[in-house]
């Protein structure tokens, strides 16, 4: 493996930046990106030689979403991403909890990701890379900064107790819909330990929405419970009608083309070409790259 200094660099300053955005300790910071204080120390100081493993450094890049080469791909203020900005604004400030359940491909990740980039306390967890109950707690005390080492119950207080010594915190948990049933009975413990300090974002698609219904409608254990503290409602952001949904992805698709094709003469076949297949925004992003 042969990494440029260039790329460190940019690694180097997307960690610095997450930074800032971090309310704990140095040292706490340090383990939530899976490094050491000493080495977060000299990264500030403007060092890259010799001070990590070509591993730790594609590690961070991965984490922080450091890209190797441009694309150029510009954001684009949607519908969906106003949206997803307005939800995280209320439930960050006032400690509240939603579901977002809505269609594959409308950007509801890639939104807020960007959207939480400066966004202080604010901490994403992909809930597809951790689906054991064990697996979530680690991960998500890792992502806060915590040591995830150790008992598993000694983990779990602290990341309870941890959650609420922070300044309004937001916990983003996308893919939710991946979580084993007993991680999901784990999630309302943690809730309960963090009501009215921290506010919660749960995110999927049709799986998400499916798992909680269907454990409600067999009156399992914990579903009714964590479906009441995330507002007792499923937000959806694409109509369901017909001609409202047609309406609805025309616009959405062309904002985006808008703000990624030179060529304004495009845009209507871009969307149309969408339009007719009923695909997404990923097919969208695939039509423009290929000049199609």
């Amino acid at each position: 493996m042969n990494l440029t200094n260039v790329f460190k660099e940019k690694v180097r300053l997307a960690v610095l930046e997450k930074r800032e955005t971090y309310g704990g300790s140095d040292a706490d910071f340090s383990k939530s990106v899976g490094i050491n204080n000493a080495i977060f120390s000299r990264l500030k100081k403007g060092e890259i030689e010799k001070v990590l493993s070509d591993t730790t450094w594609i590690t961070l890049g991965r984490q922080h979403q450091v890209k190797v080469f441009e694309d150029n791909w510009k954001v684009a203020r949607t519908s969906v991403y106003t949206e997803i900005e307005d939800n995280l604004s209320f439930c960050k400030e006032l400690n509240r909890s939603m579901v977002l359940v809505d269609d594959c491909g409308i950007g509801k990740t890639f939104c807020t990701k960007h959207i939480i980039r400066k966004m202080k306390n604010t901490f994403y967890v992909d809930c597809s890379q951790a689906k054991s109950k064990q697996q979530f707690i680690k991960l998500l005390a890792r992502t806060i900064g915590l040591d995830n080492n150790g008992k598993y119950n000694e983990i779990l207080e602290n990341v309870k107790y941890y959650i609420t010594t922070l300044e309004k915190p937001l916990i983003i948990l996308d893919e939710a819909g991946d979580l084993q049933y007993d991680a999901f009975l784990e999630l309302k413990g943690i809730w309960n330990g963090t009501d009215g300090s921290c506010g919660w974002y749960m995110l999927g698609a049709d799986g998400l929405k499916r798992k909680i219904n269907k454990g409600l409608s067999a009156q399992k254990v914990g579903y009714a419970e964590i479906f009441s503290r995330f507002s007792d409602e499923f937000i959806k952001l694409v109509p369901n009608g017909k001609a409202d949904r047609q309406a609805y992805y025309t616009e959405l698709i062309g904002a985006v083309a808008s703000a990624n094709v030179s060529d304004k003469s495009k845009i209507k076949p871009l969307i149309n070409k969408c339009i007719s297949k009923e695909t997404t925004l990923r097919y969208l992003e695939t039509l423009i790259k290929i000049g199609a």
